[in-house]
Parts: structure tokens; C-alpha cells; sequence
């Protein structure tokens, strides 16, 4: 039986007049891995306080097992400014020491992409006072992740994470032995490490078995459970009733959300988007260009982030940007707002080379990493939220005949009634991200440009912002390290690799985790890289036949290099040809007869690509 190492029992919490959280009475045990979720401000992270006893509670009691080893990420570190991240990740362990710790390698490679770690002015010798808030956060988690904990909370872990280390973290957790509770809005990293979800709802707290798809289906199911109560109540549903009749489903010894319930309740479900009709609305918009980049060259300081690139965003286009921090996509995202809001006049100067065009009808909305586009207090922060709003605009068409007034959009973004009269100046972190994201809206926008769109928001209001963007005819580019969102809103993978050039991903953020995996190996001083030196036995003096076997597997190795080569020339030929056929769509969105031969066309592309690339990685797995 799994040992329990904390327990809830009847906790309250109550702040102002507000309970966020009444009679909770919850435990955590060994191996358990559990996931926190709710709408911002519900109580998620005063739960977790609560359960580490980082702060008391009013009502109940919390325990903990005798001597329990317990590590906690908080969203605001306890580092000191003046120590090195030597001194606060490895403290006083000499070199050969952590360097011959499997566990510290591991965590210094994965969150920081090398031992010396690279992008840090010195290395492990950096101070820590002059560092961004993401390389803090980053030193926060390491300094908790090479330390052996019998249960570990974390609070938004995946913040200032990119896609590859948020892969890493999740593999890595996945692996430890210590139990975990984790307050994120990272969808999938909750599906890839939890076994079971808390969700904080109005003081209570209501447990689903699984990760996070087992948590929306138990709670549809829950709900679709009390709607049919209700209808059984006032005898309008026979159907309904009658499968209420049947009995409660036979519970297993793992109980989880039947699939025959999720077929259930998705049956009648059209597709999230109608991409045919959203291409033929915003090519009305937007017409046949929006952004084209003719050789372009982008570059900050010395370093070329883009190298003689020409590309094109289409209109209607849906594109999710990948890459590591630093490769250049927000500057890529900078660069095209330049241009579009001098309608390509003038280039931005970080263009040092080539010309970003811009279509006359583009009407660009822009949402940055900082909550800048609500000014500072003084400014919009002396508004009510409502007021904020509707300083853009009283109403708003959202496409697909859906017209909303400013305070209806308001309540779809979580904000209330009353909430609408809050100040912009009292607004948390995470309240202040929806409101940004609301004025742009408001201003119906048909190019939008989302850079981290889902820092400091909680599901609930993710959710709501992707079945906005279902319906939404416009031109998007996300750049985000979440994932789910990432492939819920977008239709086109492209990836910035640090080589200066812009590739589209037929598979998406699988193919750029399996591309980044590569360029590590290949890596100078990596053991798989090709100048690595490699030791091996002398070779035997040649004589007669066995000279001819000693040269086949260089020969052999020769010809799957070629054979590699090629493949690489056929899938450049196949990725222009794709791009033409987009094109071509864009061009033809109102001639359905030539879009559906277009669309098969893609398909046989799409099919000869993937061959390609299952070839290619075969021999370089040979290789």
C-alpha cells in the first residue's frame, strides 16, 4: 500500500470576504502525480501553499509524514542576488563531484542545454542579480530537481520553458520516484506526467482519475450526468432517461472516462474549424497577399537570425513558430509589425537585408510577451475593465456571423459583471494578459500576431480564446511553448533551427523535437558527432579477401549518405511544390472543384513525404 505523505483534512481559507477554499479535505501519496487546475484567482495556488505549509490555514488541519523531503517551485524565487548559480544550484561540490552525478548532468543539460551552460556571460560563475526573471526560474527549478525529494510542487513550472524543455522536464519527472502536485495551464505536459487531476472550483476541489484529456471527458461526463438529472426531473428527455435506466457503468480497477461515453459525447461534434469557409472569408479580407519576404536578411547585433529567406504568410494561413530561445521569432514577428504598420515603407532594423511587402488591406493586432499595450498606470490602468474595452470599440465582429458587445465579450473572457468595474490598475498578473487580449479583438483585426499567448492564463480562459480563434477569418502566427495550444489553434508547423533558414514541419513539433535531437548529436564534442574522436582497435593488415570486407562498410556508408542527400534535394522539391499549392489554394479558395483537386494533390505530397522522411531517418539511424 502507497505510503501517505500529506494530508488535507477540512481546510479553509478565507481572504477578505472571499472563501477560496471550504472544508477541502484532500492526501497526497507516494507515486502519486497530480495536476492543478481552475480559473485564475480560484484558490490553485493557495492550495499548494497550503498543502507545503508555506502558509497556515484558518480552518482544518494539514499534516505531513515524518520526515517527508519536500522541494517546492513557488512563482517567486528565494534566490540570492549576489551568489553564483554555482553556489545555489551545486553550492560547495567541487567539480569532479557533480560532474560525475548522473542526476545533475541530466538536469543542467536539459534546462540549460549544456554543462557549461551556454547563454549564461559565465558560465556556472554568473551572478544572479542581472539575470532575466526566465534564467532565475530556470536556476529555481534546477537547484530542486538534482536534490532527492519524496514529494515535489510546482507551481507553472513550463513558464519560460521552450517546447524542448518542456519535453525534457516532463521525461524527467516521468522517470523520478518522487510524488508530484503541479499547478500549470500547460495542457499537454499535464497529459504527459499526471495520473490525476485536482480541479479548484468556488472553495471546493473535485478529483478525476488520468491526465488532463481523462479530466475534460470525466468532467463533460459529469456535467452531461447532471443535465440529465435535470431533464429527468421535468420529464423532457425520454432518450436520455432511458439510458439513465441502464445502470451505472462496471467499474475496473483503474477507473477511467469509457471511450464509448467520449464517442458519446463528441458524436454530434462538427470539426473545431471549417478551414474551407475561413480561407474564402479572409481571402475577401485580405485579398491574395498579406506578408511576402523577398531575401530577406534579419539580424540582431552580429548574430544572423534569418539568412537570405524568402517566404510567405498567406491570407487565412494558421502558423505555429518553433524554436529555441533565441533563434529569432519574436524578432521575425517584430520585423513584419514594422513593415505592416508603415505599410511597407518602411522596414524594420533588424532587416538588414532583402524586403518584407505587405498587402494594402493588412490590419495587424499584435499581442508581445509584456503587458505593455495597456500602458501604465496614469494611463488605461485609471480605467474599469468595461471602459478599457469599449475605448476600442462598443462592439465587435468575430466572423461567422457572431457579433458581441464589449461587456459579452468581457464575461466570455471571465470577467463578470461586477469584475468589468475592477480598475485595470488592481488586475493580477493573469486578469491583465485577458484584458490585453480583449482590446485586440475589439479592434477586428484580420493579421494576428500571439507571442506567448498563454503566459499567466488559466485553461478555462485558453479554451475560450481557441474557440474564438475557430471561427476567427484572419491571417495567425503563434509562437508559444505550450504545445496543445500551439496545435489547437494552428494548421502549419515552421521552425527557426539556428541555421538562419525557415522550415515548414509536415509533422509538426514531433518532427522539430526529433530535428533538435539530431543537431545535438551531431554537435561538435557530442559522442555521436562526426568529428568526435572515436577510439577503436587497429585495423588488421590487408590481405587478400579480407581487404575487400574491411572496405564494405565504408562503402556501404558512403552510399547512405547519398542516398540521404537525395532524399534531402526530393523533400526541398516537395516543400516548394507544397508552398505552390497553398498558393494555389489561397488563389482558387471560391472554385471548390479546383480546391478539392488542389487539397488531393497535397495529400500525395504529404503521403511522399513522410516515405521520404521515414527513409531518411532509417539510414541516419544506420548511419
Amino acid at each position: 500500500m502507497a505510503v501517505n505523505l500529506v494530508n488535507l483534512e477540512a481546510v479553509g481559507k478565507v481572504y477578505g470576504t472571499r472563501a477560496l477554499l471550504d472544508g477541502v479535505s484532500l492526501g497526497v501519496s507516494e507515486g502519486d502525480r497530480i495536476g492543478v487546475v481552475g480559473r485564475n484567482g480560484d484558490g490553485k495556488t493557495t492550495l499548494i501553499r497550503l498543502l507545503s505549509k508555506l502558509e497556515p490555514a484558518d480552518d482544518g488541519r494539514v499534516t505531513h509524514s515524518g520526515g517527508l523531503r519536500l522541494g517546492v517551485l513557488t512563482q517567486h524565487d528565494s534566490l540570492d542576488p549576489a551568489a553564483t548559480v554555482r553556489h545555489e544550484v551545486v553550492g560547495d561540490m567541487a567539480d569532479h563531484e557533480w560532474a560525475g552525478d548522473a542526476r545533475i548532468r541530466d538536469v543542467l543539460t536539459g534546462l540549460f542545454g549544456g554543462l557549461g551552460l551556454p547563454g549564461f556571460p559565465q558560465g556556472l560563475d554568473t551572478v544572479i542579480g542581472p539575470l532575466s526573471g526566465g534564467e532565475r526560474r530556470r536556476i529555481a527549478l534546477a537547484r530542486l530537481l538534482i536534490s532527492e525529494q519524496d514529494l515535489i510542487v510546482l507551481d507553472e513550472p513550463t513558464n519560460h520553458l521552450d517546447v524542448e524543455g518542456i519535453a525534457w522536464l516532463a521525461a524527467h519527472l516521468r522517470a523520478r520516484r518522487s510524488a508530484l502536485v503541479c499547478v500549470t495551464h500547460d495542457r499537454w505536459f499535464l497529459d504527459q506526467v499526471c495520473t490525476r487531476m485536482w480541479d479548484v472550483q468556488r472553495g471546493s476541489v473535485h478529483e478525476y482519475e488520468g491526465g488532463y484529456s481523462d479530466y475534460v471527458f470525466a468532467r463533460a461526463e459529469r456535467e452531461r450526468i447532471a443535465a440529465q438529472e435535470e431533464a429527468k426531473r421535468k420529464n423532457l428527455m425520454r432518450k436520455e432517461l432511458a439510458w439513465l435506466r441502464r445502470g451505472a457503468p462496471a467499474r475496473t480497477s483503474k477507473p477511467r472516462f469509457r471511450v464509448e461515453a467520449a464517442n458519446a459525447l463528441i458524436a454530434d461534434e462538427p470539426p473545431p474549424r471549417d478551414d474551407a469557409e475561413l480561407m474564402r472569408f479572409a481571402n475577401s479580407r485580405l485579398g491574395k497577399t498579406v506578408f511576402d519576404l523577398e531575401d530577406v536578411t534579419v539580424q540582431a547585433g552580429p548574430k544572423v537570425l534569418l539568412n537570405h529567406q524568402t517566404w510567405q504568410l498567406g491570407p487565412g494561413e494558421r502558423i505555429g513558430l518553433v524554436g529555441v530561445n533565441g533563434s529569432g521569432k519574436t524578432s521575425l514577428l517584430k520585423a513584419l509589425a514594422t513593415a505592416a504598420r508603415s505599410g511597407g515603407e518602411q522596414q524594420s532594423e533588424l532587416v538588414t537585408g532583402g524586403r518584407v511587402k505587405v498587402g494594402r488591406t493588412v490590419k495587424l493586432a499584435y499581442l508581445s510577451q509584456e503587458v505593455d499595450e495597456l500602458g501604465s498606470p496614469g494611463g488605461k490602468g485609471d480605467l474599469r475593465v468595461l471602459e478599457a474595452v469599449e475605448q476600442v470599440r462598443s462592439r465587435v465582429d468575430l466572423g461567422k456571423g457572431r457579433e458581441m458587445t464589449a461587456s459579452q465579450l468581457c464575461e466570455r473572457f471571465g470577467f463578470v459583471k461586477e469584475k468589468q468595474w475592477t480598475p485595470v490598475s488592481d488586475l493580477s498578473g493573469g486578469e491583465r494578459r485577458r484584458l490585453q487580449i480583449l482590446r485586440l479583438l475589439m479592434d477586428e483585426p484580420n493579421v494576428l500576431f500571439l507571442d506567448e499567448p498563454t503566459n499567466d492564463l488559466d485553461i478555462e480562459t485558453l479554451t475560450q480564446l481557441e474557440d474564438l480563434l475557430d471561427g476567427w477569418p484572419g491571417s495567425l502566427i503563434v509562437i508559444s511553448h505550450d504545445r496543445y495550444f500551439v496545435e489547437r489553434t494552428t494548421g502549419t508547423v515552421y521552425a527557426l533551427l539556428g541555421d538562419g533558414a525557415l522550415r515548414m514541419l509536415p509533422r509538426g513539433i514531433d518532427e522539430y523535437l526529433e530535428r533538435r535531437a539530431r543537431q545535438r548529436e551531431s554537435a561538435p564534442g557530442s559522442a555521436n558527432a562526426p568529428d568526435a574522436p572515436r577510439t577503436s582497435a587497429p585495423s588488421p593488415a590487408p590481405a587478400g579477401p579480407g581487404q575487400e570486407t574491411s572496405r564494405k562498410p565504408a562503402a556501404i556508408a558512403r552510399a547512405g549518405q547519398k542516398e540521404m542527400q537525395r532524399i534531402e534535394r526530393q523533400l526541398d522539391r516537395i516543400e516548394d511544390k507544397q508552398s505552390e499549392l497553398h498558393q494555389a489554394l489561397a488563389d482558387h479558395a471560391t472554385d471548390f472543384e479546383r480546391v478539392a483537386n488542389l487539397d488531393a494533390e497535397l495529400r500525395e505530397l504529404d503521403s511522399q513525404r513522410e516515405d521520404l522522411e521515414s527513409r531518411w531517418l532509417e539510414l541516419a539511424e544506420n548511419g
